[in-house]
């Protein structure tokens, strides 16, 4: 299908989410669509159906299907590919807008980017959770779903653009609940902590204050 206006918002919502997940899967995925007719990319997208791009992205991905199912090494390649997926998806972004104006494609792109930054922000705190967990089998199931959602959003936006952005809107609500959750809990801990101590060091010098002075007798003895 073409992208006329709310199909182009569509696409661009639905692949920055999903490069926010699995950058490699998504360019493979969009790329081999596009290659099959199933889909047609804006002009400035046709870069990703070389071969050579498409082998490129498959080869990382195969990496990247691994190294993301080794618990506490996740951590590690996540926290690396915060400089590739959020930057890969905000130039498709502003590839696929290479038709419009300078501000529309600017705007396009800032959206691509942080829809990318908040996919990857989400999968980064469910790897946190889950990592801690002594059986790799969460670890590998989530990575495993994050993958298979990659491809899923990717494919639905090449048929039904308007579907798939939906389907991010929901799940970018999901994820700003869950972040501020996790903040309002982490400064509920921080300021039980902060109170713990508070009271320890109060008892101490209680403690203190309240001690004979026994060094001092036996001095003056």
């Amino acid at each position: 299908m073409k992208f006329g206006g709310p199909e182009l918002v569509g696409l661009i919502v639905a692949v920055s989410f999903a490069a926010g997940l699995n950058t490699y899967a998504t360019v493979v995925t969009l790329a081999l669509l596009a290659r099959a007719g199933w889909v047609d990319l804006p002009p400035g997208l046709h870069l990703l159906t070389n071969w050579w791009v498409i082998a490129a992205s498959a080869a990382l991905f195969a990496i990247e299907f691994f190294a993301d199912k080794i618990p506490a090494f996740d951590l590690v390649w996540n926290a690396l590919h915060t400089f590739v997926r959020v930057p890969v998806a905000a130039l498709m972004a502003y590839a696929a807008t290479s038709q419009l104006s300078p501000e529309k494609q600017l705007l396009a792109t800032i959206a691509g980017g942080l829809i990318a930054l908040a996919a990857h922000s989400g999968k980064t705190a469910a790897r946190v959770a889950v990592t801690s967990s002594p059986e790799p089998v969460s670890n590998i199931a989530l990575s495993a779903g994050e993958d298979t959602l990659a491809v899923f959003l990717t494919w639905i936006a090449s048929a039904h653009p308007i579907i798939a952005a939906s389907i991010v809107g929901t799940f970018l609500l999901a994820i700003v609940i869950v972040i501020r959750s996790v903040m309002q809990a982490m400064r509920k801990l921080f300021r039980g902590s902060e109170t713990e101590l508070s009271r320890a060091g109060e008892t101490h010098l209680t403690a203190l204050s309240t001690e004979p002075p026994t060094r001092e007798l036996r001095a003056g003895n």
